[in-house]
Formats: structure tokens, sequence, C-alpha cells
């Protein structure tokens, strides 16, 4: 699978370290009949990246920079190179790559060239071929040609086919415009009147041609300080009505400064409350080389209301719905799924707003749904559509759309595609915007380069039918595959580079195998599912292996564009796949950590305990971790003793104040960190809040579900419950981890008990609560930088936001790293973990320590983190309750000292 509806099972999969090795994989498969299909990001919407023969991944090996000339303005590129690390090696010289795709992150350069990309900007750059100088090509069979401007290079056959079709090449293509990427849409660079661009010509064949190895690509002038004008309009047709008029201020299309570098359109149905746009129910993004240009095109646009905006960090933003739109939009606002099929064809610009109009009657006809967005400077729209793509009237339903679709797109004179290439999604129409003669010219064009046919066949021409291998069809009535399904590859989580906020994902970053990205584990539990080439089921081996190294750090749950939720596939695969069998050790001990524990302070054996586990490693647990030290006193325990006065949790004579906050002692801050939990009840209390502890023992069950045993944590969860009682005013959580937990997982388990609503919905940080509840507070100055890690799921589920805030108020300056720190929960502690755990931790955490001043302060609120800190970076880590509390000491308790039981015990780790 790619990122498209489809789905093609091939004979196996080849990574080839060189050009050599290509030709030598298609020899092979010339030979034996096999054909052969080039992949990169494997980002493609149309399901050209897919099939049945063998797939070559250039990405593995063949993804270098082979060279960059800023004089003359060239790289040369392998097709496995992400766009994103060729625009930061050529930054440094004030260059770039001017196409520019959404999938700027992941996509490869060659499966750019293959599907001739865009992006935002080619409005000012153009497409790929327009930005290609020459390219290396293997043919089916291992010949090699050097192609790019003349004859030079041109497999046998190619020069005789243009001169005995020049009259066909030049009426039968004539109207073209920019996004005229459909077919064989660069045919006519064939021309003698065109130069006879050969390269410009093989751009957006889709792999039907040959595989390139190299390419040579040219390079533009980066703006040193681009400014973002959003302008808002009415609705979507007068916002593109209005595009084409933006695209024409200026003089020259490709000189920067002259006109606009980007004109992107979308609508309120998409952008869903995003905050720091303009007034208005659609907006245009227009960027501009300078602030002087961006005004002068505000004062001159029809538009209802605007913005300027010159500050990198609220562009990038900005910026960011857009980029994330090819996830956002699968999502309809009810939760419904959208699919690709229709995703990016396009019609000259001076049509758009009349396009569009139709497009939506034509929709309403069907009964189906699309949020449009895309190029609105350059006509090109990209929409997912609701499509029901399982059921036989509904895969008619997507037949009879895709003609008409077809028909209107022609009508008024589109193209078919406009950026992504035809595939197998809309390969079947071409006939509708070409006619038969020039359709059969490009299978003249595809038997020169490929006589036998063997490169990426059911493309382009003799195309499959575009309602046949569908991903769909194979995958049982399920509430879990409807789950699995919503993968649909967009691949941010095979993001590689380091860097921000994003958390999502950090198994692939550590280990580059696609099978650990979060794309991966979904395509595989959907082959469990379809049992066809995984087919053991539950018990399979290879999806085992590819979920173990899933941290569950539910990253991907925010930064996937359409949430999927790994943890929660894993944990529902360990329930099934262990189901009646023994579970590995770590399962037990780490699973049923909460109850160990417990019993351990119940027999006041922490000493013993920390005795032995200095002396004795626990079977089935990592061999390269110590195990953090138990708290000598649990929280509750010394909360209680340091209160004797105690009354149903409040100090007898305090002021109550309503609400009470319910501090939640979760099994980390009870037994293993209990200073937390004193440190967080100084702070409330001198910001004014009464405290009451729940004498019972509580837990989240986030153990139990992790290792895969919702019914151990349904049982936990349920005499949580009815331990808590009838839960008043916020409950105050103090590890992440277990308050994400409470707020997503408990009514997930327990759907049906209200109690469960009633809790997760009260389920409060540390930060929220004070400023929910004690606004006014000001808390101690603290006055240094701050340094450490967010802890993933707080990033995933929680938000910082109140915690940045706070932190800003206390005089805490600077940011906590993204990414994960490595252990998360039982997973550093598993055998086979710790490379990948240490790795994790050296992307971001471990640098961010390095670099940081001498004085910082360093928080991360997680348990996890905080001994992933003490044992790879040496140092003690705090809670932000800590430090805040010792603030409030003036540096006598709390953090400086390590407070009372475990503390200084994790520093001893």
């Amino acid at each position: 699978m790619d990122a498209s509806n489809y789905r093609r099972v091939p004979v196996g999969v080849v990574a080839p370290r060189d050009a050599d090795d290509v030709a030598a994989a298609l020899r092979v498969c010339a030979a034996a009949g096999v054909p052969v299909v080039p992949r990169g990001g494997g980002t493609s919407i149309a399901g050209q990246a897919t099939g049945t023969g063998v797939v070559l991944d250039l990405t593995r090996h063949m993804n270098a920079l082979v060279s960059v000339d800023p004089a003359a303005r060239l790289a040369v590129v392998q097709p496995g190179l992400v766009l994103d690390r060729l625009r930061d090696a050529v930054r440094p010289y004030g260059l770039t790559f001017g196409p520019d795709p959404s999938t700027h992150s992941r996509c490869t350069l060659g499966g750019m060239i293959g599907n001739n990309a865009c992006g935002a900007h080619s409005v000012a750059w153009g497409t790929t071929a327009d930005n290609v100088a020459e390219l290396a090509v293997t043919a089916y069979g291992g010949a090699v040609h050097r192609i790019g401007t003349g004859w030079a290079g041109a497999p046998q056959g190619l020069r005789e086919l243009v001169a005995g079709n020049l009259a066909l090449l030049r009426t039968g293509m004539a109207g073209g415009f920019s996004r005229r990427i459909s077919g064989y849409g660069g045919l006519d660079a064939l021309l003698p009147e065109r130069g006879v661009q050969l390269a410009r010509a093989f751009c957006g064949s889709e792999g039907t041609l040959g595989v390139v190895t190299e390419a040579v690509v040219r390079l533009v002038e980066l703006p040193p300080a681009p400014v973002l004008a959003v302008l808002g309009y009415a609705d979507e047709s007068a916002a593109a009505d209005a595009a084409a008029g933006l695209v024409s201020a200026g003089t020259s299309r490709r000189e920067p400064g002259s006109g606009p570098l980007t004109v992107e359109g979308m609508a309120q149905d998409l952008v869903r409350g995003a905050v720091g746009l303009p007034r208005g129910a659609a907006w245009l993004f227009v960027e501009m080389a300078d602030e002087g240009a961006a005004r002068e095109l505000v004062r001159g646009a029809d538009a209802l209301d605007a913005v300027v905006v010159t500050d990198p960090a609220e562009q990038r933003a900005l910026w960011r719905i857009r980029d994330d739109a090819a996830g956002t939009a699968t999502r309809m606002p009810g939760g419904e799924m959208a699919w690709p099929g229709w995703e990016d064809c396009a019609v000259p610009p001076a049509r758009l707003g009349a396009y569009l109009r139709e497009f939506r009657a034509l929709l309403a006809r069907h009964g189906l749904r699309g949020s449009p967005y895309g190029h609105f400077g350059e006509g090109c729209v990209h929409v997912r559509i609701d499509f029901d793509l399982v059921s036989a009237p509904g895969v008619a339903r997507f037949r009879e759309f895709s003609s008409e679709m077809a028909d209107l797109v022609v009508a008024h004179g589109g193209s078919l595609s406009g950026e992504h290439g035809d595939g197998q999604a809309r390969a079947e129409l071409l006939p509708r915007m070409y006619g038969a003669e020039v359709v059969g010219l490009f299978g003249a064009y595809k038997d020169v380069w490929d006589p036998a046919g063997g490169m990426n066949p059911g493309m382009l021409v003799r195309p499959a039918r575009l309602d046949e291998n569908l991903r769909f069809a194979v995958l049982p009535d399920s509430a879990f595959a409807g789950e699995v399904a919503r993968c649909v590859g967009v691949a941010k989580c095979r993001t590689a580079d380091a860097g921000g906020p994003g958390v999502m994902c950090p198994s692939y970053r550590a280990t580059g195998e696609e099978r650990h990205s979060t794309r991966g584990r979904a395509r595989l539990l959907h082959e469990m599912l379809a049992g066809e080439v995984v087919r053991d089921g539950w018990r399979s081996a290879e999806v085992a292996e590819a979920l173990d190294l899933c941290l569950g750090c539910k990253g991907c749950l925010s930064d996937c564009p359409v949430g999927v939720d790994m943890a929660s596939y894993k944990a529902e695969f360990l329930h099934h796949h262990w189901a009646g069998r023994i579970r590995p050790l770590a399962h037990y001990a780490l699973g049923g950590l909460p109850a160990w524990l417990r019993l351990i302070a119940r027999l006041r054996g922490a000493g013993l305990a920390n005795a032995l586990a200095r002396r004795v490693r626990v079977p089935g647990l990592a061999r390269e971790r110590a195990l953090p030290v138990l708290a000598r006193e649990p929280f509750t325990r010394g909360h209680r003793a340091t209160r004797p006065g105690l009354r149903e949790g409040r100090p007898q004579g305090s002021a109550p104040t309503e609400p009470p906050v319910t501090l939640w002692p979760d099994t980390f801050t009870q037994y293993l960190s209990p200073e937390v939990g004193h440190a967080a009840v100084r702070v409330l209390e001198a910001a004014g809040l009464a405290v009451t502890v729940p004498t019972g023992p509580v837990c989240c069950g986030l153990t139990y579900l992790s290792t895969g045993r919702p019914d151990r944590a349904r049982t936990t969860l349920r005499r949580t419950l009815t331990a808590l009682g009838d839960v008043r005013g916020p409950v105050l959580v103090l590890e992440p981890s277990c308050a994400a937990a409470l707020r997503t997982d408990l009514p997930a388990l327990l759907p049906q008990d209200p109690r469960a609503r009633q809790l997760a919905g009260a389920v409060r940080t540390f930060a929220e609560t004070l400023e929910e509840h004690a606004p006014h507070w000001q808390p101690p100055r603290l006055d240094r930088p701050v340094t450490g890690q967010t802890h993933c799921h707080q990033h995933a589920v929680l938000g910082d936001a109140a915690d940045r805030r706070l932190r800003a108020r206390a005089g805490l300056t600077g940011e906590l790293s993204g990414g994960c720190c490595g252990l998360a929960g039982n997973f550093g502690f598993e055998p086979g973990h710790h490379e990948v755990s240490v790795a994790c931790a050296q992307e971001q955490l471990l640098p961010s320590l390095r670099a940081a001043a001498p004085d910082a302060a360093v928080q991360a609120d997680g348990f996890s983190c905080r001994t992933q800190i003490a044992q790879l970076g040496g140092v003690r880590a705090h809670h932000l309750a800590e430090l805040l509390a010792d603030g409030l000491a003036g540096g006598r308790d709390g953090a400086s000292d390590g407070g009372q039981g475990g503390g200084g015990a994790t520093t001893a780790v």
C-alpha cells in the first residue's frame, strides 16, 4: 500500500545500494518476466507506488546528496533523498529546491520526479519537471540512459516516434497549463521547437518507463525573509475567483519579489477552529518576498480582512494547518473518514471559482462530502471525499462519481491530475481528457522505453480499473479493522529529522525501518486482519516483532494527521497474542507493578527490596538497566503522618476551599517519588487550595493496559472508582502518563460506567489545577533557565499550554525538548529494548541537557523521563511542583535536596 485507496501484494522488496544493484535487479526481473515498481517515500495517493512484482525501495540506501554546486545552482541527488534533507543542505547557500509538496519532510526526489510534484511554491518556481536538468535512468532489462536536453541517451525508436507524430503532439496536447500533469503530460517537450527536453518529458512517468538512479536538479534563490499575507473571503468561491488575479500581481512568474511565491486556498470546513486567521469563511495564504510587497498586495486585494505575518514562528504555525491538510481532510467534522481518489485535479486558474461551485453541486447530487483546499493560484484542488469503498453500492457510486467528475474537469479545460499523477485512480479515465489518439501515442511512448511492459504495469497506459484492488475489500467488518484502516499512509511518522515539539515516531527515527513506523505497523495489522500475506492472525510473529519496539508514547495520537493510536492498537494485539498462553516475565513483573509495590509497602519491605535489586537481577528484565530505588515511605503514609489532625484528607482548622483538590496518589508518586507529592501539596496549600488524598489504593491501570491485559485494567479501574467515591472538584494527577490514561483510556475501557466519564472529565495536570482554581496566585520567581523533557503522553493527550504559562510566570525561561525520552514506562526495562531506548534519548533529550546553561533547572514531570535523565544524563530532574516548592522554601527543601523518599535514590540509580 501507499497513501492511496489501493493495495497490491508484491513478490518481494529489494533495497538496492547503488545503480549497479538497480541494473542487476532489473536484469533478473526482466529475465523472469516479473514486473518492477520503483518506490520512494510511499506517499503517492493514486496507487502508483504499489505493485505485484518486485518493489525497489530506493530510500534505504540510495538516499545521498551527491554534490552541490552553489555557483551553478545545481545539485546531484540520488532518488531516495528526502526533499527536506536537500533543502537543509543548500539553505546555507541561500538556495532551495523550488517544488515543495506538503509531504516535504518525507517525500523523496525520485518520487517527486516520478509524479512531477509541485507544491505550494509552484506559482514562482514551477513543477519538478521545470527544475530537473539531467537524469540517469535504468530501463527494464538493465540498459542505462543519461538524458537531459537533446536526443543523446534516448532509447532506440523515440526520435522516430516523435518525428512521426509531430502534428498530434502539437494539436492533441495543445491548450496546456502549468498543472497539466496527467498521463505523459510532458511529452510535447520532445517537440523540436521545445528543444527536445528528454528529462522533462520523463518527469511524471510514474515509474512506468524506467528507474531514476541519479538526478541533476536546479536550485533557486531562497528569499531571506518571506512574509505571509493571509486574506479572508466570504466563501470558497470568492477566494478562488480572487486567486488568479493575485498571481498576476507582478511582472515575472519566476523572479522572486515580483509576484506571489504561493497562493494557497482553504475554507472553514478544513480549518476547524484554527487561530490567527482573519475574518472570513475561506482564506488565501499568499507568500511574498518581503513585507512591502505583502502590504501592497493586501491593499490591492478585494478581501474581507487580512493579516500580514512577519514572524517566522507565527508563519510556521499557520503553514502547519496547510501541511497537515492531507491528513486533516481525511476526517469529516463528525469523525467519519474521507478518502483520496479525486485528490488533485486542476483547472486553469481563471476557471477555478466556477469549477468549485459545480464540484460542490456534484458532491451534493451524490450525497458525498469533501473539503477542497490547495494551490488556488494554479487552479489545483486537493480534496478527500467520504466515499464508501467497502460495500458494493458504495464502490459503484465511487465509480459513477469518478466518471462524472472527469467530465466536469475536462469541461473546464482541466487536468485529471494536477500534481500527484494518475496511477490507478484516474488512468482509466485519461481518454476522456486526451482522446483515444493521444492515449494511443502514450502507449507507443511507453513501449519505446519499456517494450517488455515490465515497469509498473497497470499505470497510465493499459491501466487497471479504478475500482479494482481497493485496500478495504480484504478487511473483516470489525471496529478494530476500522481503526487500522484509518491510516491513510501520508507517512508523517516517517519524518526522520529531530527537532520541534513533535514525538512521532521515535522508534522509526531510531531504526529507519518502515515496519517500526506508525504507518508500517498499521499496514502490518491490516495484513494480519486480511489474512492473505500474514496468515497466523493474532499469533503473528511479524506483527509482534514490529509492535515490540513501539514505545506506546502516543505521539501518533496527536502528531499523526488522522490520529492513529498505535499504543491502543498494540495493547489490543498483545491481549489477543498472549491469550491463553504464558506471557513474557516482563508482563508479570512490570504489568503488575502497582500490585507488587503495594505488597512491598504493606510489608514495609522497601529496604529489603532495594538491597535485593542491587544484588539480584529480576528475571525477564533488561540486564542493562538498574531498577529505580523504592521510597522508604509511601506518599500517602507520609502525608498522613505530617497531618495528625487530618480528617477526610483536610487538615483541621484549615480554611476549606471549594471545590477541594483531590491529589491522585499514582503508583510512581506513591512508591517511587513521594517527594513530588509532598511538593505538590505544599504548593497547592500555598495557593490557598484545600487538598484531599484518597485513603484507599487507586490506580489508572496503565501498566496492565500497556502489556495487553485490558480485563485486568478494567477490574483495577472499577475497584478504583469504588474506592474514590463521588468526585468533587478537580482530580490532580501528577504523573502525565497516569493522567492521560484516566482522561482517555478510562472512558474507552468502561464506556457504560458514568463514573468513568465523571472522573475523566475531572482530571487535571498540576499546572491546569493552579490556573483554573488559583488563577490569581503568584508563583515564586525562580528566574533561571529550564531544560528537560515534556512527557510524550502530556504532549499527545493533555497538552502543555498551562505548563508553559506557569513556567513563564515563575520566571523559568526556555523550552523543554520534544521527542520521547525512550524509557517510556516498561519499554526501557524490557529485554532487547535498551539500544532503541538510548537512541531515542540521544535524539533530542540528552543533547538539550548538554547544551543547557550551568544554572538551568532540569524539569521532567514524568517518572520515566526523570529516571532516563538520571541514568543516561547523570543529573537529577524535578517535577514542576518540586521546582515551585523549592522556590517557596527559599531553596531549603523540595527540589534542592530531593525532598522525602525516593528523590535522592533516583539520583543514585
